[in-house]
Parts: structure tokens; sequence; C-alpha cells
């Protein structure tokens, strides 16, 4: 990528979901802070001294730093933010590749964290833990039917490596208990890709991580083994991740010089990154799914398509999530990432969405003001990446049963409780054809209304399963199928049989 300054671009979830981060060379950081004056900031220091020399207490010095910094932070932007040392690690291991855990992915779909996948080569895979255990307890403490948070049952299970946690689980009716030696766990940005029929390919990507660029190359070239002859990108809900990432992936597909982004702001001169003309895939044609949930790096990369008339985009206008971050980290652990500048594409559009009392409702407002369901509700001044075809919203298969039902997450319930009493023959499925087959012949539809009366109490009345069915049971049958070996490739594969959004893109 040809730039006029060398710096390492990286994209952090700050907020409602990642900003881009640029961390600039250090010389910069010191230069600005020499232009800093005592007097432009010696109202706040005198507080501080006063506080000191008179408050009735002693002071906790450390939180009342945290809290000032917060509070001073929170009068500039909704995303230049403090991270305590807690948080800042846990950002940065979310998009690091790889952590250091048991290797597991999980739903709790009833107050019980319940085994989806089994990360292949992972610790607990090769202790023989398997998809539909039920986990009991992590150490010492017990994390099922006690209504146990969700992130506390991930801090537990996850640790250094080389450290051991013990692990009870229930697997049918049978308790067993797992000593498991924690391992470096690879974090995939790719949730799925395979063949949508004999000449489409897709590919869903859920976030920016640093293996990104990697894993889409390989996933596109493997799709083009398979005879692709066009590309279905989907980055609905993907809320961003590192910049460097949104760059290289940009330059798989566009022609040398094309102008992919370019950042601009106040202490910052416009810099241009441009495409080096040695993508692989500059001549694929190629459809962007984006979403109210597409951000930052995902807006970067659709924009650069958009705007050099690579690709076509397709679905409703993105979050609006454009600021340029620059990191600060102290030696406690704790940093703070400070808006620099805003992204901008080709065309220059600025990315960011204005800064509104409500913007941290902002999308919330889309459903009301009629944004998802019409096309002239969409407003290029409101920020984001207005797709090129609008679908919209369907609420048409939301019948009361069906919303009932969603409520109380009944379908995710029920595929749990169907795999327990069929683990042996779905977790055996290895071929997507075969799984199809399996499914239609499982009556689930009949088991499915069974199981919600019993349960929950709740039966659809005369016309509502008729109205939702179709849209219902695809996904019932999407969630079952995930417990098969084909994991989330059958969940995404099985789900574009109600995706309206892809179905435009076709």
């Amino acid at each position: 990528m040809k730039n006029r300054t060398a710096f390492i671009a990286v994209l952090l979830g700050i907020a409602v979901g990642a900003l881009a981060v640029l961390t600039f060379d250090s010389y910069k950081s010191r230069k600005a802070m020499y232009k800093t004056e005592y007097r432009d900031w010696r109202k706040l220091n005198l507080v501080l001294q006063q506080l000191d020399l008179n408050y009735v207490d002693s002071i906790d010095h450390k939180s009342v730093t945290d809290a000032a910094i917060v509070a001073v932070l929170a009068q500039l932007d909704p995303h230049s933010a403090y991270l305590p040392p807690v948080e800042l690690e846990e950002s940065e291991e979310s998009l690091s590749g790889g952590f250091s855990g048991i290797g597991i992915q999980f739903n709790v779909p009833n107050d019980t964290a319940v085994v989806i996948e089994v990360v292949p080569g992972g610790p607990a895979e090769k202790i023989g833990m398997m998809p539909g255990d039920r986990i009991l307890r992590v150490d010492d403490r017990q994390i099922a039917g006690v209504k146990f948070p969700q992130d506390s049952m991930v801090r537990r299970m996850k640790g250094p490596a080389g450290t051991k946690v013990k692990v009870q689980v229930k697997r049918s009716e049978e308790l067993i208990d797992f000593d498991i030696t924690r391992g470096k766990i690879p974090t995939w940005s790719v949730d799925a890709y395979f063949m949508a029929d004999e000449n489409t390919g897709y590919l869903r990507l859920s976030k920016f991580s640093r293996t990104t660029y990697k894993e889409c190359l390989d996933a596109i070239t493997e799709l083009q083994k398979e005879g692709m002859k066009q590309l279905v990108f989907d980055l609905r809900d993907n809320s961003g991740g590192y910049f460097d990432q949104a760059l290289l992936l940009s330059n798989l597909f566009l022609e040398k010089d094309s102008l992919i982004v370019y950042i601009e702001g106040l202490h910052r001169p416009r810099e241009d990154f441009r495409a080096d003309g040695r993508g692989p895939f500059k001549d694929l044609p190629l459809k962007v799914l984006i979403n109210e949930g597409s951000a930052s790096s995902s807006e970067i990369f659709a924009g650069a398509m958009q705007d050099n008339g690579r690709a076509q985009i397709v679905g409703r206008r993105s979050f609006g999530k454009g600021l340029v971050q620059e990191p600060l980290n102290f030696t406690d652990g704790s940093g703070l990432r400070i808006t620099v500048a805003r992204f901008h594409t080709p065309s220059g559009r600025c990315i960011q969405k204005p800064y509104t009392p409500d913007y941290n409702y902002e999308v919330l407002k889309r459903y009301t003001n009629a944004e998802m369901v019409d096309v002239d509700s969409m407003k290029l001044s409101k920020g984001g990446i207005l797709p090129d075809v609008f679908v919209p919203l369907d609420t048409t298969k939301a019948s009361a049963f069906f919303v009932k039902c969603n409520r109380k997450a009944c379908a995710m319930r029920f595929a749990s409780d169907y795999f327990d009493k069929h683990s042996t023959e779905l977790g055996a499925i290895a071929d997507y054809g075969q799984l199809l087959d399996y499914l239609d012949k499982a009556a689930l539809d009949k088991a499915f209304l069974a199981y919600v009366k019993k349960h929950d109490g709740l039966v659809p009345d005369p016309g509502e399963w008729e109205e939702s069915e179709d849209y219902m049971l695809t996904q019932i049958k999407a969630l079952v199928g995930r417990y098969s070996k084909l994991s989330d490739k059958a969940f995404y594969h099985i789900y574009l049989d109600i995706d309206d959004t892809f179905k435009a893109a076709r």
C-alpha cells in the first residue's frame, strides 16, 4: 500500500464496536506533548491539588484519576476512551488472532453452558470434550443453573497457556470430570465459506482480526478451485477490527493506485492509502452485504469497493463509525484511545455519523423512523455507507407465535435438546447434502411444536404456524445443523434460504 507516512494501523473494539486505531511514530506524540502548556490545564491541576491539601478523608488517587480521565474524554466524542488494564487486555486479545484457553465455543440457552464447537487440535478436543456437553462446574465453582454471567464463565475457562483448569460436564446422564491444560487457541474471523450454488461463493467475515487477510485469501482461493465465478462477501454485523487488515483485504480486489481510503484531522495531514495492483482477485465479480451493524473496517472495505466501482453493495445503511484512534498505553496496563482523525472513502465521503445527543441509540431510532423499511429514509448526511441495492427489513414473518418463541430462545433451546437425543447420528454427519437429507426426514416441525408446548406452554393460534413456518423451520434446521461436524458452515448455508439480502445479491 502506498502512503506518505509509515505507521502501524490497529483497529480495536471500543464502546458499541471496533474503531480504527493508528499507532503513530512516538516522536510525533512527544512533539505534540511539548505544544501543551501548563496553563491550558491549570484549573484541573489546581482542583486535584486542593483535594490533596484540604479533603476531609484520604483520597484513593488511582480511582479519582481514573474517574477524571473518563469524565474528560466523555466531553470529546463518543469513542475516545480510557481502558483499565483488564478491558485493554481483553480488547486487544479479541482481535489478536489467538488467546490462551481450553478451545470451545458455547451457548447458554437455559442457564447452562452448552458446548457448540470444540476447536480442532485444541486442549478440550484432545482430552475428549464434545459438542453437546453441558458445563456444570469450572474448578470449584458451579456455573450451571445459578444465572452465572456468561463473561465470567469465559474468564474462568481462559488463562495462561500451561495452567490447568478442572471442568465438569454432563453428557446425557453421565457426569464427566476433565483436567485440562490450557493452550494457545486460534480465533478465526471467517465464520464460514462455501459454494452457495455452482457459480456463487459465499464468505462471512465476523471481524477484522490479525489473521483476516490470510484467512480470506485462503478461503477465496479454495472457492475458486471449487468453480466459483462470483463472490458474495458478507460483512453484516461485522463491527470492525484491525485497519491494516481492511487495507490488505481491499488490495486483493483493486487495480494499481486505486485509492482505498484517506484519513484527515486537525493535527493529522491527509494520508492516502492506495492499492499496489498485485491483488489476485481484481477481476472476480463481487457483491458485498452490509447492514446497520457493519462498522469501521467493514465500512472502509465496502466504501473502497463501492467508490472504485469494484462491487455492488447490498443491504442497509452501515453503522457510521469512521474515527481514527491513536493509542497511548500506560505502565500500569491501562490505556487511552484518542480520536485524532476521520476516515473518508475515495470519493470524499466521511464515514463517521454525526455526534447527536442520542448517538448511542441512533441505530434503534432507525427502526422508529422507518429507515429499515423505506429506502427514501436513508440519507448520505447521516454517515455510513449507503447500499447500491436496498433490502428492507422483512417484518411479515413475525407472527405473535414467532415473537413469543423468539423471546424465550425456543429454537436454540430445542436444538440443544434435540442434539442430546440424537447426538450419535447428527454428530457423525460431515457432508452438507447428507445433512439436508437428514433434517428433511427428521420431522422437526412436529418435534418443535411438541417441545414448546411442553416446556413453555406455547401453542400457535390457527394460521400462526403456517404464517411463520418457512422462516422458523429454516431457523430450526440451521441451529440443529450447527451440531453436525459442519458446524457454522451448515448454519449459514441453511440460513441463506430465508436471507433476503443474499437473494438480492445473487
